[in-house]
């Protein structure tokens, strides 16, 4: 199955949602209203798997100043600023469809949005996950910082970070 990896729009929002909704818990999701407006402020690290024009999957994200999310991002973001402002390229939510797991779409859009934050002259990737998916994100580099700091659902999360340059 040929993937293409290009950016969301407006008219993939509720497509988007269903995968998040499906992907995460009630309480883990985002909110429609936060989802719009990631898709309005970070058009350039918002990117969705496509198969036959179809979104399958997805990864959103802001650049940010700190190596480490705070949960304040899952509620509000704000454009990209530049690489000496936000040398950090974060992940709020990486999820596909579930008749699309396993087929290395999920890898394709870390690897699309890691080649984007390189370009953008970002120095990583990060990202908070449960410990049920350090596995996946080691797999495609990721390095386990240990127990995050984020109360986000009342969950247990753990800081991965992926190095952009030596």
């Amino acid at each position: 199955m040929k993937i293409l990896i290009d950016s969301v729009n407006e008219w993939n929002l509720k497509t988007v949602m269903q995968i998040e909704q499906s992907s995460f818990s009630t309480q883990e999701a985002a909110a429609p209203t936060a989802m719009k407006e990631r898709q309005q402020q970070l058009g350039d690290t918002f990117l969705g798997a496509f198969a036959a024009n179809r979104l399958v999957g997805f990864i959103v994200g802001p650049a940010i100043s700190n190596r480490y999310l705070n949960d304040d991002l899952f509620q509000h973001v704000v454009p990209n600023p530049t690489a000496t402002v936000a040398p950090f390229q974060a992940v709020l939510s990486l999820a596909v469809a579930s008749p699309y797991r396993g087929q290395k779409i999920g890898s394709q859009l870390l690897s699309a949005l890691a080649e984007r934050a390189t370009i953008a002259g970002r120095q990583g990737i990060t990202l908070t996950c449960l410990p049920s998916l350090i596995s996946f994100y080691q797999k495609n580099g990721f390095h386990d910082e240990g127990i995050a700091a984020s109360q986000h659902a009342g969950e247990v999360w753990h800081n991965l970070f992926l190095p952009l340059t030596d």
